[in-house]
Protein backbone atom coordinates (compact mmCIF):
# COMPACT_ATOMS: atom_id res chain seq x y z
CA UNK A 1 0.00 0.00 0.00
CA UNK A 2 1.18 3.45 -0.60
CA UNK A 3 1.82 5.37 2.67
CA UNK A 4 -2.16 6.51 2.97
CA UNK A 5 -1.02 8.92 5.97
CA UNK A 6 0.83 10.92 3.02
CA UNK A 7 -2.55 11.54 1.33
CA UNK A 8 -4.47 14.77 1.71
CA UNK A 9 -7.60 14.27 4.12
CA UNK A 10 -9.39 16.41 1.03
CA UNK A 11 -8.14 15.68 -2.06
CA UNK A 12 -10.64 18.86 -3.29
CA UNK A 13 -8.83 21.45 -1.85
CA UNK A 14 -6.55 22.42 -5.00
CA UNK A 15 -3.44 21.20 -3.17
CA UNK A 16 -3.61 18.12 -5.15
CA UNK A 17 -0.42 19.12 -7.23
CA UNK A 18 1.93 19.10 -4.21
CA UNK A 19 1.02 15.62 -3.21
CA UNK A 20 3.93 13.11 -4.42
CA UNK A 21 4.01 9.29 -4.21
CA UNK A 22 7.84 9.23 -3.79
CA UNK A 23 9.63 7.16 -6.27
CA UNK A 24 10.92 3.90 -3.40
CA UNK A 25 7.37 3.94 -2.64
CA UNK A 26 6.23 3.24 -5.84
CA UNK A 27 8.87 0.43 -6.43
CA UNK A 28 7.68 -1.19 -3.76
CA UNK A 29 4.27 -1.76 -5.41
CA UNK A 30 3.60 -5.20 -6.06
CA UNK A 31 2.52 -4.77 -9.22
CA UNK A 32 5.50 -3.50 -10.19
CA UNK A 33 8.15 -4.42 -7.78
CA UNK A 34 9.64 -7.50 -9.60
CA UNK A 35 9.57 -5.38 -12.82
CA UNK A 36 13.33 -5.06 -14.26
CA UNK A 37 12.62 -1.57 -15.88
CA UNK A 38 10.88 -0.02 -12.58
CA UNK A 39 13.14 2.72 -12.11
CA UNK A 40 12.76 3.71 -15.55
CA UNK A 41 9.07 3.37 -15.62
CA UNK A 42 8.69 5.79 -12.75
CA UNK A 43 11.24 8.27 -14.55
CA UNK A 44 9.08 8.34 -17.48
CA UNK A 45 6.21 8.95 -16.24
CA UNK A 46 6.99 11.61 -14.08
CA UNK A 47 6.75 15.14 -14.78
CA UNK A 48 9.78 15.92 -13.66
CA UNK A 49 11.76 12.89 -14.36
CA UNK A 50 12.84 12.14 -10.97
CA UNK A 51 10.43 9.53 -10.39
CA UNK A 52 8.62 10.84 -7.66
CA UNK A 53 4.90 11.20 -8.89
CA UNK A 54 2.00 13.26 -8.41
CA UNK A 55 -1.56 11.76 -8.35
CA UNK A 56 -1.95 12.78 -12.46
CA UNK A 57 1.69 11.22 -13.26
CA UNK A 58 0.80 8.18 -11.00
CA UNK A 59 -3.04 7.69 -12.99
CA UNK A 60 -1.28 8.30 -16.55
CA UNK A 61 1.31 5.67 -15.86
CA UNK A 62 -1.45 3.03 -14.76
CA UNK A 63 -3.73 3.87 -17.37
CA UNK A 64 -0.94 3.36 -20.07
CA UNK A 65 -0.24 -0.20 -18.70
CA UNK A 66 -3.95 -1.12 -18.47
CA UNK A 67 -5.02 -3.51 -20.78
CA UNK A 68 -7.64 -1.17 -22.22
CA UNK A 69 -5.00 0.95 -23.67
CA UNK A 70 -4.73 1.76 -27.32
CA UNK A 71 -1.41 -0.10 -29.04
CA UNK A 72 -0.17 3.32 -30.28
CA UNK A 73 0.25 4.70 -26.95
CA UNK A 74 1.49 1.67 -25.02
CA UNK A 75 4.36 1.77 -28.00
CA UNK A 76 4.93 5.49 -27.29
CA UNK A 77 5.68 4.73 -23.75
CA UNK A 78 7.44 1.54 -24.50
CA UNK A 79 9.79 3.82 -26.59
CA UNK A 80 9.96 6.44 -24.03
CA UNK A 81 11.31 3.35 -21.51
CA UNK A 82 14.24 2.04 -23.52
CA UNK A 83 15.51 5.39 -24.78
CA UNK A 84 17.75 5.90 -21.46
CA UNK A 85 19.21 8.59 -22.67
CA UNK A 86 16.15 10.57 -23.66
CA UNK A 87 17.86 11.55 -27.21
CA UNK A 88 14.36 9.90 -29.21
CA UNK A 89 16.70 7.12 -30.47
CA UNK A 90 17.14 3.79 -29.05
CA UNK A 91 20.80 3.44 -29.91
CA UNK A 92 23.65 1.12 -28.88
CA UNK A 93 24.03 2.44 -25.02
CA UNK A 94 20.43 2.16 -24.63
CA UNK A 95 19.84 -1.48 -25.96
CA UNK A 96 22.74 -2.74 -23.76
CA UNK A 97 21.29 -0.94 -20.47
CA UNK A 98 17.63 -2.80 -21.70
CA UNK A 99 19.64 -6.48 -22.18
CA UNK A 100 21.47 -5.59 -18.28
CA UNK A 101 18.13 -4.76 -17.06
CA UNK A 102 16.57 -7.63 -18.34
CA UNK A 103 19.73 -10.36 -17.88
CA UNK A 104 20.09 -8.46 -14.03
CA UNK A 105 23.83 -7.78 -15.71
CA UNK A 106 24.26 -11.44 -16.01
CA UNK A 107 25.92 -11.26 -19.74
CA UNK A 108 29.64 -10.68 -20.62
CA UNK A 109 30.51 -7.62 -22.51
CA UNK A 110 30.83 -9.64 -25.70
CA UNK A 111 27.68 -11.40 -25.53
CA UNK A 112 25.81 -7.71 -25.11
CA UNK A 113 27.87 -6.58 -28.11
CA UNK A 114 26.94 -9.43 -29.99
CA UNK A 115 22.96 -9.02 -29.16
CA UNK A 116 22.97 -5.40 -29.73
CA UNK A 117 24.45 -5.83 -33.52
CA UNK A 118 21.93 -8.68 -34.09
CA UNK A 119 19.26 -6.96 -33.05
CA UNK A 120 20.18 -3.84 -35.18
CA UNK A 121 21.33 -5.73 -37.89
CA UNK A 122 17.09 -7.04 -37.94
CA UNK A 123 15.26 -3.76 -37.02
CA UNK A 124 17.76 -0.62 -38.18
CA UNK A 125 16.18 -0.35 -41.73
CA UNK A 126 18.28 2.74 -42.11
CA UNK A 127 21.72 1.26 -41.03
CA UNK A 128 22.68 4.53 -38.98
CA UNK A 129 23.05 2.46 -36.20
CA UNK A 130 19.57 3.29 -33.81
CA UNK A 131 16.11 2.42 -33.93
CA UNK A 132 14.45 5.48 -34.70
CA UNK A 133 10.28 5.82 -33.07
CA UNK A 134 9.37 4.73 -36.55
CA UNK A 135 11.39 1.49 -36.63
CA UNK A 136 10.68 0.70 -32.97
CA UNK A 137 7.06 1.35 -34.15
CA UNK A 138 7.84 -1.67 -37.59
CA UNK A 139 9.08 -3.96 -34.72
CA UNK A 140 6.51 -3.60 -32.72
CA UNK A 141 3.76 -4.38 -35.30
CA UNK A 142 5.42 -7.45 -35.73
CA UNK A 143 5.33 -8.99 -32.42
CA UNK A 144 1.82 -10.05 -31.25
CA UNK A 145 2.58 -10.74 -27.15
CA UNK A 146 3.56 -6.68 -27.00
CA UNK A 147 0.11 -6.14 -25.93
CA UNK A 148 -0.38 -8.85 -23.52
CA UNK A 149 2.82 -8.24 -21.89
CA UNK A 150 2.84 -4.35 -22.08
CA UNK A 151 0.01 -4.18 -19.10
CA UNK A 152 -0.03 -4.04 -15.58
CA UNK A 153 -2.91 -6.30 -13.64
CA UNK A 154 -4.62 -4.27 -10.71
Amino acid sequence: MLSPGNVPEDMRDGKTNSFRILLPEVQKMTEIKENPFKERICKVFSEDGSGDMSFDDFLDMFSVFSEAAPRDIKTTYAFKIYDFDCDNFIGRDDLERTLTCLTKNELSDDEKQFIVDKVLEETDLDDDGMLSYIEFEHVISRSPDFLNTFHIRI
